[in-house]
């Protein structure tokens, strides 16, 4: 379990989504392009989500109001987490050494997990590809 602020800096817990499905997307920054392209994909696929009874969180380790913009501009119908302290990113493994142009740094991992009614992953999506992933999630709640 985990509670985090959610983008108007009210508390969110993993346990306030019990008897439903949770898909949980970490994303490293808010507004960047791939990331802006998967949230509008889970937007627009927001309502067959719904129909499966399944909510749909983001996270990153951005800011409160950071958050809040990001979800404001595209219109997010769901919850982006704040993390800054990345302890809920870590203890899902989605953080963790990364190279570009041949450095290395520490960094969020596109990753996803599935979590079923009793708030335990049932699938995790390791390699997401922003403009498929919200379609491959309702394929995998048929």
């Amino acid at each position: 379990d985990f509670t985090l602020e959610d983008q108007d800096g009210n508390p969110v817990s993993l346990s306030d989504f019990k008897g439903q499905k949770i898909l949980i997307w970490f994303y490293p920054k808010a507004s960047t392009p791939g990331w802006t392209i998967e949230g509008q994909e889970l937007r627009d696929e927001f309502k067959n989500f719904k129909e499966k009874n399944t909510s749909i969180l983001g996270i990153s380790a951005d800011s409160v109001k950071a958050q809040n913009n990001f979800c404001t501009k595209q219109a997010f119908p769901f919850s982006l987490l704040s993390d800054p302290e990345k302890k809920t990113i870590r203890a899902y493994e989605a953080l963790g050494i990364k190279k570009m142009y041949g450095r290395e740094y520490e960094g969020i991992f596109r990753v996803s997990y599935l979590i079923d009614e009793k708030g335990i992953v049932e699938k995790a999506y390791k390699k997401v590809k922003p403009k498929e992933h919200a379609k491959e999630v309702l394929l995998d709640l048929n």
